[in-house]
């Protein structure tokens, strides 16, 4: 088992209300009033009143080549992932120098050598830091991005490892593009990056009140009580990650991902795929809750990826949700938009914040033992889907 200590987000800039960037990219997407008053219905119906961008509005006009779009993702995606990951760490109450493995994960742009490279300097890393960079998961990569870690963390239980996604969506922008699938695209994705620390269950900031002796008996345990951080007490009260499930649908690759263009990156994004992740996720979703002899009553959390309205609504009926259920992962549709693979870290962090604010509503029913489960997903190219069960220790509104 894993520890989830604290998520870190981060967005560029200041909120652009959604009709200022509809009237800035519509000129730059056609010239035609008729598809322009398509793309304004779209993005009105996007379920999105607000977005960061990672350049000013008026910057997107000369953004026309790969290779300035891509220098912008190194510069912008670099300064906002050591953002979020000194506000994780922080959180954490954990050293950069502490990390032992580092995962990065983007789909809206490269660089060799990768972001988590430059990070290893920006924050003060030990140079032998562990460091897998990926590309290519898209919107799934927040959540399998967790259950690779956790992977990870099984094989090294004394070790912290850091989870870093940055997205900047903006900068994919296709001038003259007037699909179908980019006007609705230009109007769903967002920028941001998230970061997310995680320790494994023999490190002393995985131990539970109560649990020192049978944690630290594991072979080559770090005492608890010598952690060179002084670990803050409240990220002993952290998320346990229980167990993951990845599922590819087989000949769905047409739905979803990108066209590379020497302009750089154009979407792939098919009507249909709310109808795919609906014809999978219920018996998914079962079939990992029935090996831990739990059912969908049993989670009082869902942290789902804010794809899009249609999205929701599908996760919601498919798995018998109240709407009350979905309403941070609403909540952060409307504010930033679809961040793609940082989408589900954003909610992820409105949801362990929303647990700890004195004004917020209950966000599960505790269970007997005064923990509870909730399940953490998301959606990519392939089509995929990562599920995550949590067990979360019982909100202080509950006590």
């Amino acid at each position: 088992m894993s520890r989830l200590l604290a998520v870190g987000p981060a967005l560029p800039g200041v909120a652009h209300p959604q009709s200022e960037i509809t009237d800035t990219i519509g000129p730059l997407l056609t010239p035609s009033p008729t598809k322009r008053a398509v793309l304004r219905r779209l993005h009105e119906a996007s379920g999105v009143r607000t977005r960061h961008t990672a350049l000013a509005l008026d910057e997107y006009a000369g953004l026309t080549s790969f290779g300035v779009a891509n220098d912008h993702f190194i510069r912008v995606g670099t300064d906002l992932a050591e953002e979020a990951c000194r506000t994780a760490l922080a959180a954490a109450g954990l050293a950069p120098e502490e990390v032992d493995f580092l995962l990065f994960t983007s789909v809206t742009g490269i660089a060799a050598p990768s972001i988590d490279a430059q990070l290893v300097t920006r924050l003060g890393l030990r140079t032998d830091v562990k460091r897998l960079p990926s590309f290519g998961l898209g919107c799934v990569a927040g959540a399998a991005g967790i259950a690779r870690v956790h992977d990870y963390l099984a094989g090294h239980p004394q070790d912290v490892a850091l989870l870093v996604s940055v997205e900047l969506c903006s900068l994919t922008l296709q001038h003259g593009d007037d699909s179908m699938a980019n006007l609705v695209s230009t109007g769903l994705f967002g920028d941001g990056a998230a970061a997310v620390v995680m320790v494994g269950d023999a490190h002393p900031a995985g131990l539970l009140p109560g649990d020192g002796p049978s944690r630290d008996g594991l072979p080559g345990a770090r005492p608890s009580g010598g952690h060179p951080s002084g670990l803050a007490e409240s990220a002993a009260q952290g998320v346990d990650v229980v167990d993951t499930r990845s599922r590819l649908y087989p000949e769905t690759a047409d739905h979803l991902g990108w066209t590379i263009r020497d302009s750089g990156f154009g979407i792939v994004l098919s009507a249909g795929l709310p109808e795919v992740i609906a014809a999978h996720l219920a018996g998914d979703v079962k079939s990992l809750l029935a090996e831990h002899d739990l059912a969908t009553e049993d989670v009082g959390t869902w942290v789902v990826h804010a794809g899009g309205p249609r999205i929701l609504d599908v996760v919601r009926d498919s798995l018998g949700l109240d709407e009350a259920d979905l309403r941070l992962s609403r909540e952060s549709l409307a504010a930033v938009g679809n961040l793609s693979s940082s989408s589900v870290l954003h909610v992820l962090a409105a949801t362990l914040a929303a647990r700890e604010s004195p004004g917020a509503r209950r966000l599960a029913t505790p269970r007997t033992t005064g923990e509870q489960h909730g399940v953490l997903m998301a959606f990519g190219p392939g089509v995929s889907a990562e599920l995550v069960l949590l067990r979360l220790p019982a909100s202080p509104l509950e006590g």
